[in-house]
């Protein structure tokens, strides 16, 4: 209950900056020169005015403050790993923090977002904190894994046969690192190629909030089908899984790419399919948004140092990243804990309430 009720509360505190945003934010400056005929004398060239070119913004229309840092590196912590979709939030909580702004020009649904690679970027960074939350909590996995690695390179670089050359850990610690890799891989393909459309046509909140409607469904359709079935076998341990398994998570991830749906919600869904039981589809979640958020991070950061320290600087950022790991952390304690309870469904409510509440708002707009 603590964490609907969380969720609820970041809610409030949204739709209070909103507010407060659209009858306290100073007029800022035009964006485009004045239409008004320009004056010239007869030996003056006549200047006429620029024609406004694609909606796109290189840095926030005012700097991303520590203050703003705690409260998205709040809702980055509290909603990665949950099944509420974080980009969703994160999206919404800059809207209405008047960190990014919409434009006239339509897009496949409402109006599109200006293009802003400082505060995406910045979204994208404070990621880290939920990686490393992850990879404080399932250290036993990830060191698993990493001596899995190191051994199995080992032994390839000596000649050696690797089943031979680990014991029974590292082979289960490298077979989880592949599964996990097969996994990433279709969303890292589909990502590089369609993430520029994706952010010009879907980083919006009527696209958010439809996927958070069809995300609420399915998320208690699934989970009313897996309490059905008790006497299905299911996968308790991630040893268990095969490659095939891995794939079709894989798969499914790729949906995640429309803001809203959740990487946490989908990948957890799919693994409940294929016939994971609850705690064992989380952790495989957990386990996965460490190359997926990670390798987005990264590129991120590199692509858009620029941007980031010019919109944000050191200290902000290191804010949100400091808050997002914390609160992570303490997310996924709890949400552990809650699904062994309560399941998803209370998830899929919440993601059902806040679409029509989001739906409701912008049909008045």
């Amino acid at each position: 209950m603590r964490i609907i009720l969380a969720l609820v509360m970041s809610l409030f505190v949204g739709m209070s900056v909103l507010a407060q945003t659209a009858t306290s934010a100073p007029a800022g400056p035009e964006m485009w020169p004045s239409t008004a005929p320009t004056m010239h004398t007869a030996n003056a060239p006549v200047i006429r005015p620029t024609p406004p070119g694609p909606s796109y913004q290189s840095a926030p229309s005012r700097p991303i403050s520590v203050k703003d840092a705690v409260i998205l590196g709040v809702v980055e912590g509290l909603t990665e790993y949950l099944p509420v979709s974080s980009t969703g939030h994160l999206i919404l909580a800059g809207t209405a923090m008047g960190l990014t702004e919409q434009t006239n020009e339509p897009g496949l649904m409402g109006k599109k977002l200006k293009k802003n690679d400082a505060i995406d970027s910045f979204d994208i960074v404070i990621q880290l904190g939920a990686i490393l939350a992850v990879l404080g909590l399932y250290s036993r996995r990830v060191g698993q894994m990493a001596l899995g690695a190191v051994g199995g390179a080992t032994a390839l670089l000596r000649g050696q046969d690797v089943n031979a050359r680990l014991d029974v850990d590292q082979k289960a610690g490298l077979k989880l690192l592949g599964l996990l890799m097969v996994a990433f891989m279709p969303a890292a393909i589909v990502g590089l190629l369609t993430h520029k459309w994706i952010e010009a046509n879907l980083f919006g909140p009527l696209p958010v909030a439809y996927a958070l409607a069809i995300g609420g469904v399915l998320m208690i359709v699934v989970e009313f089908w897996y309490r059905r079935t008790p006497g299905r076998t299911r996968i308790t341990s991630l040893d268990q899984m095969n490659v095939t398994q891995a794939l079709f998570i894989g798969l499914m991830q790729v949906l995640s790419m429309w803001p809203g749906t959740s990487r946490s919600m989908i990948t957890i869904v799919a693994a409940l399919i294929i016939g994971l039981d609850m705690l064992a589809a989380a952790e495989f979640s957990f386990l996965l948004a460490l190359p997926t958020l990670g390798a987005a991070t990264l590129y991120s950061a590199y692509k858009h140092h620029n941007e980031l320290m010019q919109a944000a600087g050191p200290i902000a950022l290191t804010v949100g990243v400091v808050v997002s790991a914390i609160t992570a952390a303490i997310a996924v304690k709890a949400f552990v804990k809650w699904l062994t309870r309560h399941g998803l469904t209370p998830f899929g409510v919440y993601r059902i309430l806040l679409a029509g509440a989001l739906l409701w708002y912008l049909s008045g707009k």
